[in-house]
């Protein structure tokens, strides 16, 4: 008897805390949903035809065309058509996969290589995310990555949590790779993470069309494993200054100077938002930015097949 009433009790309680959060998706955080697009390497690198993919309603485009969020999606990836030095180049590090059932996405780390006698001779270290707002196409260069993407969207709610489902593989290797292709490659030690965060920001402009932000909610989370596939995973959101928290580390703190995501002001120029301080526990945000990366480090740096694969993204309430 005792043991059925015990059985009873946590099996209450898990439908208790399965049921404690409203979910909220966000649009096409179900990656069902796929943009393939079909480029031509220049033939002085071979030629190659690539695919590369984005999270959008289903459709094909064919060329080396630069690519622009379709069909109301916020999502943007870190697949990239490039035009370096007039060669042009196709980089996929996301791509669509088959986990738990469903169709998710897989964001893998890599290293991408463009050679061409006497033009071009680059490797560049690539680590698959997906975030919440645009990369700018054709990426012309390596050098300040952030400058050519837009991180964030417009978002006035205050979730408790960034709930999803995903998995890791994680490399033995206890080392990264820094390439950027424009310096020689370099070794570094220590194990690279995967990494999930959400963030919301309140976000103003100045008479110069500078913009600024303090931080509403933190959420961050890295993986230094591999993890099975895992359903409706919480990631939980902090309100207001968490720096006294027991559970905070320097990598959740504010975001500035080269660590500072860009945004266009409202005279449409790309600028970075400079977050100037922790806003009050229950401030309204005007931003949220969501990323999952197979790297938790600077651009360019990681540890090749390092995979995470991502699905059912959506708010808790």
């Amino acid at each position: 008897m005792k043991k059925t009433i015990i059985l009873i009790f946590i099996f209450s309680s898990i439908l208790l805390s399965a049921q404690t959060l409203r979910l909220e998706p966000i649009k096409f955080g179900d990656m069902e949903n796929w943009v393939t697009r079909n480029i031509t390497e220049s033939a002085i690198i071979g030629g190659q035809h690539k695919t590369l993919y984005e999270i959008a309603p289903k459709t094909t485009i064919d060329g080396n065309k630069p690519y622009k969020n379709t069909g109301g999606s916020p999502w943007a990836n870190s697949n990239a058509f490039a035009k370096v030095c007039g060669v042009v180049k196709g980089s996929t590090t996301v791509s669509p996969a088959q986990r738990g059932g469903s169709t998710v996405a897989k964001c893998e780390a890599k290293m991408e290589n463009v050679k061409a006698l006497g033009i071009v001779n680059m490797d560049v270290m690539v680590a698959g995310s997906i975030f919440l707002g645009q990369l700018f196409e054709p990426v012309t260069s390596t050098k300040a990555a952030f400058s050519k993407m837009e991180m964030g969207i417009p978002y006035s709610k205050r979730p408790k949590a960034l709930v999803y489902d995903y998995e890791i593989v994680m490399p033995k290797d206890n080392t990264r790779v820094k390439s950027t292709g424009f310096s020689k490659q370099k070794t570094l030690q220590g194990r690279d993470n995967a990494e999930v965060y959400v963030l919301l920001q309140r976000r103003w402009e100045d008479e110069n069309g500078n913009l600024y932000a303090k931080r509403v909610g933190t959420g961050r989370e890295r993986y230094n494993k591999s993890i099975p596939w895992t359903r409706r995973h919480e990631l939980p959101i902090h309100y207001g200054d968490i720096t006294k928290e027991s559970f905070y580390k320097p990598w959740m703190g504010l975001l500035d100077g080269d660590k500072a995501y860009y945004a266009r002001n409202s005279k449409g120029k790309l600028v970075p938002v400079h977050e100037v301080g922790w806003d009050a526990p229950d401030a309204t945000p005007t931003h949220v930015l969501m990323m999952a990366s197979a790297s938790c480090g600077e651009p360019f740096i990681g540890t090749e097949g390092l995979t995470l694969y991502i699905d059912n993204i959506n708010f808790g309430f």
